[in-house]
């Protein structure tokens, strides 16, 4: 049964009691968190003083787009990709709603892993607006990839890039083990899932896992772009304040390790891991894109002191540039990771991120 906001209000007003908050800045554990507006502390859009400004509540019970009928009343991310066709897909990670709580893995919520969203909004002036959800038999956004959730063995399966390549759509997860010290966790691997249908089913493809030991340890978080041809793969380790490296591979061939090429400072080194040099360092979750205005790439991430924070490129390898701030750690402490629109917007930067102490999504503009 698809429940309405009013009803989701009405459940959860008698086990307020039970709410946590987390007011550290950037978190990671995302068991601990309370979505509901006015209850948490928030009530309306973060007000921020600088460059950046938000502009629209993508998801929970404060949303235009009333995800709370749909079971999602807290989540983070928001990795947006055309499906070649027009079409925006959104995939969200670990998101909270009412039912049987994960009370094994310390959540007081009902709890989904990887939830897929859908909008045909390519000018987001006015917000972002889903048309259809990928939903499970009772009407509530349900889990693309399965996940065990049990501690130390695997807590989350966490979608942190994607891209459609011939039709076909691609996300890269991460294989959560352990919630560590705040803004740093433990992955087993990270690894492709696929769908031919639009992302509504996906196949988890076990042969392109990437193991958290050795030169593969370099991406487990995960970001594409595409490129004459060549899909790029940014990558770091698990966990925030990070080196960057980069990876490329042919459009036809994302689905063979083998055929992957590791920049290493000076040259693209084919099929060894171990070669890729940092790109960039103190990075957290990435999101990078070519920019027309500016004509060159973009990078979005969050530095070592939380703030959200662009660095840009002549070429997908770099040269990076030192990065500019454009959330304030000091406005939003609790924001992270940034993931650029996919469409072109002229001088004006459109961005997600997700606001941890509403634990919830905030598109952002910010003028280049």
């Amino acid at each position: 049964m698809i429940r309405t906001v009013s009803s989701l209000l009405s459940a959860i007003a008698g086990a307020s009691a039970l709410l946590l908050t987390v007011t550290s800045p950037a978190a990671a554990n995302p068991n601990a968190i309370n979505p509901i507006p006015v209850l948490n502390g928030t009530n309306g859009l973060p007000q921020l003083p600088g460059r950046t400004h938000a502009v629209f509540q993508m998801t929970g019970l404060a949303s235009p787009n009333g995800t709370g009928n749909y079971n999602v009343l807290g989540t983070d991310l928001g990795i947006m990709w055309d499906n070649e066709k027009g079409e925006m897909l959104t995939a969200f990670g670990d998101t909270a709603g009412l039912g049987l709580p994960n009370l094994l893995s310390g959540s007081n919520w009902a709890w989904r892993s990887n939830i897929l969203m859908r909008s045909h909004t390519q000018d987001p002036a006015g917000g972002i607006f889903f048309d259809s959800v990928v939903r499970d038999v009772f009407g509530q956004a349900r889990d693309l990839i399965p996940s065990p959730k049990i501690p130390f063995v695997e807590i989350s399966r966490i979608p942190t890039a994607g891209i459609s390549v011939g039709g076909v759509q691609y996300m890269s997860l991460m294989s959560v083990q352990s919630w560590d010290e705040p803004g740093q966790w433990t992955t087993n691997f990270s690894g492709l899932a696929a769908s031919a249908d639009n992302g509504e089913t996906w196949a988890d493809l076990g042969f392109t896992r990437r193991p958290n030991e050795g030169g593969d340890a370099k991406f487990q978080m995960n970001a594409f772009a595409k490129d004459g041809g060549w899909v790029y793969e940014y990558g770091t380790p698990s966990g925030r304040d990070q080196q960057a490296f980069v990876a490329r591979v042919r459009d036809n061939d994302i689905q063979n390790l083998g055929e992957y090429e590791y920049w290493d400072g000076g040259r693209w080194v084919e099929g060894d891991v171990n070669a890729a040099a940092p790109i960039a360092g103190g990075v957290g979750e990435l999101s990078v894109m070519w920019n027309d205005y500016l004509g060159q790439y973009v990078m979005l991430t969050t530095d070592p002191a939380n703030s959200v924070v662009l660095r840009k490129a002549p070429a997908p390898e770099g040269p990076w540039s030192d990065p500019e701030v454009l959330i304030d750690t000091r406005e939003l402490p609790t924001a992270y990771a940034p993931s650029i629109f996919p469409y072109q917007t002229g001088r004006d930067l459109y961005f997600l991120t997700t606001v941890h102490t509403q634990y919830n999504v905030v598109l952002m503009r910010t003028r280049l």
